[in-house]
Formats: structure tokens, C-alpha cells, sequence
């Protein structure tokens, strides 16, 4: 533990001169954002391919792939958790080197274990794996809040998110696009294009490691007369005492929980039940994605103007249910194949990734529901978002366990979305102008 014997102060200075820092970006912290995008491309390379290669490598039927992906995600979860928490015990910078040494000792040994044809290695390796770049990633957030000016802090945020959600799915489904075919094609250039992740993984680690020279990332971001074990809980405890804490928790655990979840269902029914192939899905998925990371700033904009309750319910909560429904259905109605009837697929995938960014304004309700414990109800916030990877790949393992198809998934998660419907209406909070706002769903 460091042994600073004060806190930082709740903003840090910044210069507020440069374009950077008009258009949100702390200066100081730029090379950071770089470090995030491409450490989550490295992450998001394996995101729509992984499940059909453990079925293919290891011979496993999808229900066991889904259970260890599964068991991934809910190291994830923790890991997003333990992420806050670390970082004001330790500080964001060690927490991040932490979190990118975790990811790469547990990828070469999950990329071994698959080698070996060992199903009980591979699930540990990838579940340990788990926790790696949620500590990565959101010890960087933290840093962000720690060093983004109030007036800015919202803005600040959601460039974080551009960069995660650019590289994770994005740029890495991008990256496997033109990696997979010239590493091999097939298992074998999927294999490569994962070791290959590894490279970009360190390379974004290096980045934000040796550009952001900031004191305040190795300093204590807690008050220093608390207890470790006080800021281990105190996301825990404020979830447990205040119900609408707890709402807002789930309506952002349901917010992109489909979007893992597609990303087992889906890469099969494109590649191969509808005859498009791999590459025509990873493409798929980049616009998709990519449609979320160009709509968040419009969203958030939306909900300083017509409220963040409002867009949450409408635009994110009915609008991604829509979408999704016609994500799955849409590609069944056209005809195998077909030059048009991809087209057609892709625009409604990306009717559900602009959707998504309707629950923006989550990054502004959560804090606002606590004044005075906004740290604590980041936590949350950061499990809740990687909460979602778990509960997304649960509902998966749990419905293809009962015998369920990938309608079953999809009208699952359309009823999870019924249930943050109506949670939100739970979620009235004072909205000022000057509001901090801003996150990618």
C-alpha cells in the first residue's frame, strides 16, 4: 500500500488551454486513452471468434463453451470492482500494470492449454484471464476522475469509453479480420491472430505506462485514515443501503448484457447458417460498434436536453430491445447469402448499436444518486459494466443448458430489458446543466 498520508484533492489540476482540453481530453493523460485503445483492440481480437474456436479446438459442445466464458465474465466482474478499489489503495498506475501482466501470463497459457487439448486448463486459464483488463481499463478511469476537471468530467469519461468500446469490439474485430486469412485462415489463423493480441496488449500497456507521467498515478486516492478493508466495501455497502444505488446497477448490468451474448449466438447463425462466412460477421460487428462509438456523444447531448431518466428509458431501454429483436430476426427473413439481405442484416445490428448509446446518461445518474459518495458509486458503476459481459454469457450458458436456441437468448434479454424498464422509473435524480455526463453503453 502506499504510504501517502493525504488524499488527492477531488479535481487535480489541469491545463485547459489546449485543443485537447476543449474538446475533454486532459492533456496529461492523452497518451493514456491511446494506451486504452490499444490494449482493448488487443482484448477485443478474440471477441466474435473465440467460442467457435474452443468448440472447434477442443471438440467441447457450445454448452460448455458458454459455461467457461461464462466463468470468465463473472472474473470480470470482480475484476471491474477490484479495479476502484485497488486503484485508491495503490494508486491507478500500478493497478493498470497489474491488470495488463494478469492478461498476458493467463493468454499464453490459455493459447497453451487449447494447444494441449486440455478442456479443465483451458477453462482455468481463460476464467483467470478474466480479471485482467478490467484492471487494466477502468484503474485508467479512475485516473481519469482523479484528473479531469468537474467542469470536464463527463466529457473526460466518455472519451474513455470511446477508446474501450473502440477497441473492444471494434478495431479487434477489425484487427482478425485482416489477421485471421493472412496468419493461415481457419483455426490456424485464429490461433495467430490471439498471439498476436498479446503484442497489442503490451504495446497499449507501454503507451499509457511510459506517456502519462502524472504523480497522481501512484498515489492514494483514498482517504488515508480509512481502513482497506472500509474501501474494499464501500461500493458494496452503498449498493446494499440505498435501493436506488442498487437500481442503477442493474438497469447498467442490462444494458449491453446482449452484446455478449450475441457474440456467442451470433458469429455461427451469420458465418454458417446464413451462408455469409466469417469475415462478412466480423465486419458486421465492426459496424455495429462502430455505429455505438459515433452516436454517444449525440445521446449524451439528448439527455442534457430532454432528460437523462427519459433517454435512458426510451432511446436505450425500448430502442435496444427493437434493435435486437431485429438483429436476430432480420437475418432469418432475408434470403442465405444474399448481397442485399446482409446489407439489410448489418443496418439492423447497427439500429441496436445506436441504441446502446442511449443508456449514456447512466455515467451521469449514477454519481448524481450519491453527492457524496460518488467514488463508491463509480464502483458499482465500473462492476456493473463489467458485470454485464457475465450476465450476458450466463444467459447464453443457462438457456442453451435448458435446451433453448438463439431465439430463446434473444427474447431472454428482451424480458431482462422489460425489467430495466422499469427500474429506471426509480431513477429521478436532480439534473443541473453542469452535470457531469458521459459513458459508452
Amino acid at each position: 500500500m502506499s504510504t501517502t498520508t493525504k488524499p488527492l484533492p477531488d479535481t487535480a489540476p489541469a491545463p485547459t488551454t489546449g485543443r485537447l482540453d476543449r474538446l475533454g481530453i486532459p492533456r496529461p493523460l492523452a497518451p493514456g486513452f491511446l494506451g486504452v485503445l490499444l490494449t482493448m483492440t488487443g482484448v477485443g481480437v478474440e471477441s466474435n471468434v473465440v467460442a467457435p474456436h474452443m468448440v472447434a479446438v477442443l471438440g467441447s459442445p457450445e454448452a460448455t463453451v458458454a459455461t467457461i466464458v461464462t466463468a470468465a465474465s463473472l472474473a470480470t466482474l470482480v475484476g471491474s470492482y477490484l479495479s476502484g478499489a485497488l486503484a485508491d489503495l495503490l494508486g491507478p498506475r500500478r493497478v493498470m500494470t497489474l491488470g495488463v501482466a494478469v492478461w498476458v501470463v493467463f493468454e499464453l497459457l490459455f493459447l497453451g492449454a487449447l494447444q494441449l487439448g486440455s478442456v479443465p486448463l483451458t477453462a482455468v486459464a481463460y476464467t483467470l484471464r478474466g480479471f485482467g483488463h478490467p484492471l487494466f481499463a477502468f484503474a485508467f478511469l479512475v485516473w481519469v476522475n482523479v484528473t479531469a476537471p468537474v467542469e470536464r468530467r463527463g466529457a473526460a469519461v466518455g472519451w474513455f469509453y470511446v477508446a474501450f468500446t473502440g477497441g473492444l469490439p471494434t478495431l479487434g474485430s477489425l484487427f482478425a479480420i485482416g489477421a485471421i486469412p493472412v496468419l493461415g485462415g481457419g483455426v490456424v489463423g485464429e490461433t495467430g491472430a490471439m498471439a498476436a493480441s498479446v503484442v497489442l496488449v503490451l504495446a497499449g500497456w507501454a503507451v499509457a505506462h511510459l506517456g502519462v507521467r502524472l504523480p497522481s498515478g501512484s498515489q492514494r486516492t483514498a482517504p488515508a485514515d480509512e481502513p482497506a478493508w472500509r474501501v474494499l466495501t464501500s461500493g458494496v455497502r452503498l449498493a446494499a443501503t440505498r435501493p436506488r444505488v442498487l437500481a442503477a446497477f442493474l438497469v447498467r448490468l442490462v444494458n449491453t448484457a446482449p452484446e455478449f451474448g450475441m457474440f456467442i449466438v451470433l458469429p455461427a447463425v451469420i458465418a454458417e447458417d446464413r451462408g455469409w462466412g466469417q469475415q462478412r460477421w466480423l465486419l458486421m460487428t465492426v459496424c455495429v460498434y462502430a455505429t455505438n462509438i459515433l452516436v454517444n456523444a449525440l445521446f449524451g447531448w439528448v439527455g442534457d436536453r430532454i432528460g437523462w431518466v427519459r433517454t435512458v428509458r426510451w432511446f436505450g431501454v425500448v430502442g435496444s430491445a427493437v434493435g435486437l429483436l431485429a438483429w436476430w430476426y432480420v437475418p432469418q427473413l432475408v434470403p442465405a447469402g444474399s448481397d442485399w439481405g446482409y446489407v439489410a442484416a448489418v443496418v439492423a445490428g447497427c439500429v441496436f448499436g445506436c441504441s446502446l448509446a442511449g443508456f449514456v446518461p447512466m455515467g451521469a445518474i449514477m454519481p448524481a444518486l450519491e453527492p457524496r459518495h460518488k467514488g463508491a458509486a463509480m464502483a458499482m458503476y465500473t462492476t456493473a459494466a463489467g458485470g454485464a459481459a457475465f450476465l450476458g454469457t450466463g444467459v447464453v450458458a443457462v438457456v442453451f443448458a435448458l435446451g433453448g436456441d438463439g431465439a430463446a437468448v434473444t427474447w431472454t434479454f428482451v424480458g431482462l430489458y422489460a425489467c430495466a424498464f422499469v427500474l429506471v422509473g426509480r431513477l429521478h435524480v436532480p439534473q443541473h446543466r453542469d452535470a457531469a455526463h458521459g459513458d459508452a453503453s
